[in-house]
């Protein structure tokens, strides 16, 4: 959660609301050692903030038990 002082939530205002609604992810603003926060009050789409990973295994899991390891390692111990 990001964390800002009534100064900057006064001088970029529009674009700190916009990113609540955006991401979801609520503000907190911190005055005199007091906290307030501003959150959306509908639910955010997680999968919208979902990081994009191009090296992970894409198809079906079951397709995985059925792969021989027999030429990737030794088992014989000495």
């Amino acid at each position: 959660m990001k964390t800002i002082t009534p100064t900057e939530l006064r001088g970029n205002i529009y674009n700190l609301l916009d990113e609540v609604l955006n991401t979801g992810i609520p503000i907190e603003i911190n005055k005199g050692g007091k906290k307030l926060r501003i959150v959306p009050v509908g639910k955010a789409n997680k999968l919208q903030n979902l990081v994009s990973r191009p090296n992970m295994i894409k198809g079906d899991p079951n397709d995985l038990v059925d792969i021989s390891w027999d030429k990737e390692m030794n088992l014989d111990l000495p």
